[in-house]
């Protein structure tokens, strides 16, 4: 299901319309317009610049940080990392075997 164009009377007496998604969360709301047409042609401005519009990230560049690791007391860090490892391995070989598995069988001649 699509969102929901409302329109309204903001409290300075302008006609707005606010973008609704289909559990009712506002999602945008936009800049006050004169009179109904008005308000008409901005919802038809938003949707069709809507589905095309481009992203812009202007958030600044930041190295992305691991989480850190928790250890709980009276554990030891090292073992905690442990089973890690193994899992590691075990997914490694599962590759692998998938892949000999998988790989072309010829059969018969054409």
């Amino acid at each position: 299901m699509a969102g929901i164009f409302e329109v309204f009377i903001d409290g300075d007496s302008f006609f707005r319309f606010r973008l609704k998604s289909p559990d009712g969360l506002v999602i945008a709301i936009s800049t006050p317009f004169e009179d109904k047409p008005s308000v008409v042609a901005g919802i038809a401005a938003a949707r069709e610049c809507a589905g095309m519009g481009l992203v812009t990230d202007l958030c600044p560049a930041a190295v992305v940080r691991e989480p850190a690791v928790t250890v709980r007391p009276g554990t030891d860090a090292q073992a905690c990392h442990e089973p890690r490892k193994a899992v590691d391995a075990f997914r490694t070989r599962a590759k692998e075997l998938r892949r000999a598995s998988t790989a072309p069988r010829w059969t018969g001649a054409a």
